[in-house]
């Protein structure tokens, strides 16, 4: 089957315009989205329950781009788009979201340590997301280069495969938190399941017949 020239000079200009963002710019946005959510929250923009919906939205943010980064590779390989230099950018910003999305359950909803010790010890949801964040810790802590320097590059990459049952466990925690059967946090884990199913395809050695 011949590719598409079509799709193939549209693909390299887009790396080409790709090349030229830094990829600094996504933490910028990234923090100045999460300010202006808080704004809103803080002055009767999202609502009658603000904390509750502050906390979903950087929730929701983070598992995006938890969904993000696991299609950056899938992407290049089956595709040829390059957003490789801003995977470690998506994976940071999306483990602060994380953080601010703990931070108001702990300090503005629950606020004492015994709640909040209480609520993931009987909380299955509360149980999966902290198991989930447990798994993100390493990741953020070893995501600069003297960590790769320090690990060696596949201690390196070993660690960061804890990505992949985050996403499934940040999926599940959507999941059992929604209250009934509801279509988006299915779409969530379904597409976490299929990026991770393209990688597991994609290293399957190729049987040569003769």
């Amino acid at each position: 089957m011949r590719a598409n020239p079509i799709g193939a000079t549209l693909i390299q200009r887009s790396n080409t315009v790709l090349r030229r963002v830094p990829a600094w710019l996504l933490y910028i946005v990234g923090a100045g989205w999460a300010v202006w959510l808080f704004w809103l929250a803080a002055t009767g923009g999202l609502g009658v329950e603000p904390i509750e919906a502050l906390e979903h939205r950087y929730g929701k943010l983070a598992l995006q781009l938890i969904v993000i980064g696991l299609a950056i590779t899938p992407l290049r390989r089956w595709s040829g788009l390059n957003l490789m230099p801003f995977r470690r950018a998506v994976g940071v910003t999306a483990f602060f979201y994380v953080m601010a999305h703990l931070l108001v359950w702990a300090v503005l909803d629950v606020q004492t340590l015994s709640a909040i010790w209480a609520d993931i010890v009987k909380r299955p949801y509360v149980t999966i997301g902290m198991a989930g964040f447990g798994l993100l810790l390493p990741l953020a802590i070893t995501s600069n280069d003297l960590a790769v320097r320090q690990l060696g590059a596949a201690r390196w990459r070993l660690i960061h495969k804890l990505a992949y049952p985050a996403a499934i466990l940040g999926a599940l925690h959507y999941i059992w938190l929604s209250k009934g059967l509801q279509i988006e946090p299915l779409v969530y884990f379904l597409a976490i399941i299929g990026l991770l199913g393209l990688r597991i395809r994609a290293r399957r050695p190729r049987v040569v017949s003769q």
